[in-house]
Parts: C-alpha cells; structure tokens; sequence
C-alpha cells in the first residue's frame, strides 16, 4: 500500500525535510535543586530553560558541537555524540532538499531519486536521534520525551511514497460512473 501517491511527492519531500528541521527530536523536563529544567533539544539547536535555579543565564542556546563538548566525559556525553551524528545526517538531509528545491528537473536525474533518498535521510536521523534519546534517559533525571518519531514518520512516508514522472503510468484511472442517459 502507497501512503502517498502524487505528483506532488518531490514538494512533500521538500517541505517534510525543512519542517524536520524545526521539530525538536528530544524534550526533557526535570526537577533539580530545588528548581527545573526543561531542555528543547532540534536538530541544530538545544535551547534550555532554567527556573528556580541559581545560574547566571535562565535561558541558553547551544549547538550539538558545542554542547557535546561541554558534556565530555559525563555520563551523557555518548548522547550527545549521537546527537552531532544525527544532526550531521539532518544537514545533509537540508542540503539534498535544498539541490532538488532549486534544480528539480536535473536531480530527477540523480542516481537515487531524491524523494526516498530525503526519505532514508529522515528515517535515519530520527533513528540516531532516537539513539541519542534512550541514552540521554539512561544519564538523566526527570521525564524525556522522544519527539524523534515525528523524523522517523516522516522518512516512512517519503519511502512509500509513489512517484509519477511525466512519462510513467500513474497507475489505473478510477472507475466512472456511466452516464444514465447514455445507451451503454
């Protein structure tokens, strides 16, 4: 079964891509010390959220490079590994969508057709990140949401998607009701 089947497939893909950008993969909510935290984590950004807590900035924004390196050598670190890994497939991920958004006709050319390449781009970033996920859970407190699926659901339906180029068969054409009137 095709979950989607349209012309409209290289748009889908597209717009599945960007949109994945800015759904966070990971949010994580926490009592410490008395306060709480609440971790926005997207492919390209972490934005943290403190309340009640003595430090000087209650609202940070850091990369996945510069907040992994932060992390080194805590019991969290491996997430936040997997995190530059998954974030590195979101960029390249971006990057396709970007190529195809510009020069449809000629990365129709490519040698894997964008669609289920973007598809598989997703579909793995949100596997990564869902690595990232379980490991983050192991080396934190609080309640850890994983909001990744949204990128695996998304890559899903970009690999069963159903492509109709100008010269293939879309397919057979829907039954018509015949004409009452008609001698038929």
């Amino acid at each position: 079964m095709v979950w989607v089947r349209s012309e409209y497939a290289g748009e889908l893909a597209v717009v599945s891509t960007w949109l994945a950008a800015f759904v966070p993969w990971n949010v994580h909510h926490a009592a410490v010390a008395g306060g709480t935290v609440t971790y926005l984590r997207f492919p390209l950004v972490e934005l943290r959220y403190a309340a009640g807590l003595p430090v000087a900035n209650p609202v940070a924004v850091a990369d996945p490079v510069s907040a992994s390196l932060a992390q080194a050598g805590t019991a969290v670190a491996p997430a936040y590994l997997a995190w530059v890994v998954g974030a590195a497939v979101s960029v390249a991920a971006l990057g396709v969508s970007v190529a195809y958004y510009r020069a449809e006709a000629r990365a129709a050319s490519w040698p894997v057709h964008p669609v289920p390449l973007l598809g598989a781009l997703l579909a793995l970033a949100g596997v990564v990140f869902g690595v990232a996920w379980a490991l983050l859970g192991a080396g934190l407190p609080g309640l850890s949401l994983p909001v990744c699926v949204v990128h695996v659901a998304l890559g899903a339906v970009l690999l069963r998607a159903e492509r109709v180029d100008g010269g293939g068969d879309p397919g057979p054409e829907p039954e018509s009701e015949s004409d009452p009137g008609s001698l038929d």
